[in-house]
């Protein structure tokens, strides 16, 4: 779905959104549905539309994921039940920046933006004008969302900004896991050299030792790389072990929060800590042992991934990821998950949620120069039913669900060749966009332990009970927006460097007291402050 930009970026922005609303007849920005009387509108019942409209609505999916989902038979029965066509425009996250600069300055936007990953807090906080607040939608149009909310409060709780309104719907996945990522290692290599799982990080730095000095794949090479990564993505989960349990580090959308952590409830920003210094020290340990990837620092995710699947013989000993499957797609079957790898201090920490990695927000947007707000309401309450999400999540039932005679349901298969989680990704929204499954409900949802989010749930158990609390996806108003540009910039991109520099070099111990003030002369005190205050508020809604 990847398209070029014309040269003319003022003729991009209005061939992007050929047909979208634009009406500024009817732009009510109070978010008051008696403000928008419409007489082909339906408050109950179906369908939505007395007669037969278009919505436009903007997503964006991964690389070159394309618009495979739009073929779900749910969706498509919802334009029959509700009479509003769906008209999809599907962006990639290749060049997706780029065009949402131009978007945004344009500020033609279509009707339903879908997906929390088109635009982030700052986004939607510093436009609030170009959104509907839905408050007064969601009471009278959507029963769904209202019960769903009821019943989980956490939905409300994410998604109200800091002028007290709700501009954006919420999602709760299915079936989620508490863990994150978690250690994966090859078990052939292991069983070969008769050792067992590591523990702890002592016991990793002997697993690591052999993988790389007694070929463990047998081809009498040492092609062996024991741990590898791609440019900054993995640290979080190499430093977990020392205590950095940043749920959001390396989530598109949640860069804001990077580095934040929760420490006996209040709010710390881990690289000044001395569990960061000691973390460093040991991965500099491995990096000039030659345990580390020495292209860790330079290689991006396909990089990564020509490793992973490299077409002769496996090459990679330890990496984290979601399940085997996930990482090592052609040698999968060599590899197990692990427990998390105990620290210095003899503790387990393990990236994640205890209430599950379920709540999202962000999910769906209605414009405010939409001309039919109430429709788009209704319709997206439709998705907020544990049958709807669940075929949106994974697929529709007759193509990817089997629904039983007793109201179980089961996943099929995927395709000869094909992940499950490719296919999920193919045939249904996946992540993105509104859903909500009951916790009531998941227990009859039977997913196969060998593979996709059912295995996921199956290794959940070695890592859920270490998972501690992170620092919540609290939401920052439009002042601290404005502060918090270039605080991040200028303290990310000096934390990146350091730590290339002492993991590749060492050095840390020397400089570290000079690299904390600076870290203060930059205005960490300011943002961990941000930081505190927006998760105060967050803690203060009802």
């Amino acid at each position: 779905m990847s398209r070029k930009l014309p040269i003319v970026l003022v003729l991009a922005s209005s061939l992007l959104y050929t047909g979208c609303s634009t009406s500024t007849s009817n732009n009510n920005t109070t978010g008051s549905p008696a403000a928008n009387k419409n007489s082909n509108f339906n408050q109950e019942g179906m369908p939505i539309a007395k007669e037969p409209i278009t919505l436009n609505v903007l997503t964006v999916r991964y690389n070159n994921m394309g618009d495979t989902f739009t073929k779900n038979k749910w969706l498509q029965d919802l334009e029959k039940q509700t009479n509003v066509k769906i008209n999809w425009e599907v962006q990639s996250t290749n060049d997706w920046a780029t065009k949402k600069t131009i978007i945004m300055a344009d500020g033609k936007l279509p009707d339903i933006i879908f997906g929390d990953i088109v635009f982030t807090d700052s986004d939607i906080v510093n436009n609030l004008s170009s959104f509907r607040p839905l408050d007064d939608y969601i009471d009278k149009y959507m029963p769904n969302l209202k019960a769903a909310m009821k019943e989980s409060p956490e939905m409300k709780k994410i998604s109200t900004f800091p002028d007290g309104k709700i501009y954006s719907l919420p999602a709760r996945l299915p079936s989620r896991p508490i863990s994150a990522n978690l250690p994966i290692i090859n078990k052939v290599w292991l069983d070969r050299l008769g050792l067992k799982p590591p523990t702890n990080i002592d016991e990793l730095y002997t697993v690591l030792k052999a993988f790389k000095e007694k070929d463990p794949n047998g081809n009498g090479k040492q092609d062996e790389i024991p741990v590898t990564g791609s440019k900054n993505t993995n640290w979080v989960d190499l430093l977990s072990p020392f205590g950095f349990t940043d749920l959001y580090g390396n989530n598109f959308n949640n860069t804001n929060i990077s580095n934040m952590i929760l420490k006996d409830g209040k709010p710390v920003f881990f690289p000044a800590t001395k569990e960061y210094k000691e973390g460093l020290k040991w991965a500099n340990k491995l990096f000039s042992e030659g345990l580390i990837d020495k292209e860790i620092f330079v290689q991006d995710s396909t990089m990564r991934t020509a490793k992973r699947d490299n077409p002769d013989i496996a090459i990679i000993g330890f990496d984290y990821g979601w399940t085997p499957d996930a990482p090592f797609k052609k040698w999968k079957d060599e590899y197990v998950a692990i427990p998390p790898i105990a620290g210095p201090d003899g503790k387990r920490y393990q990236i994640g949620d205890p209430n599950g990695l379920s709540f999202r927000r962000n999910e769906l947007l209605i414009s405010a120069s939409s001309k039919y707000p109430e429709i788009a309401a209704r319709w997206a309450d439709q998705f907020y039913t544990n049958e709807a999400s669940i075929q949106n999540f994974w697929g529709a039932i007759g193509t990817v669900i089997e629904k039983k005679d007793n109201n179980t349901y089961t996943l099929m298969d995927p395709p000869k060749g094909t992940s499950a989680d490719a296919w999920y990704w193919e045939q249904s929204v996946r992540d993105f966009g509104p859903k909500y499954v009951s916790p009531a409900f998941e227990k009859n949802i039977l997913l196969s332990p060998n593979s996709g989010d059912g295995l996921k749930l199956v290794i959940d158990k070695l890592g859920k009970d270490y998972v501690t609390a992170p620092f919540p996806h609290v939401m920052h108003n439009k002042e601290e927006f404005q502060e918090l540009p270039t605080l991040l910039t200028d303290i990310n991109s000096y934390i990146s460097q350091t730590r290339a520099k002492w993991v590749s070099q060492g050095g840390i111990d020397a400089e570290w007291d000079g690299y904390v003030k600076k870290l203060n002369d930059m205005g960490l005190e300011k943002l961990v402050k941000i930081h505190t205050d927006a998760y105060n508020r967050y803690k203060t809604v009802k």
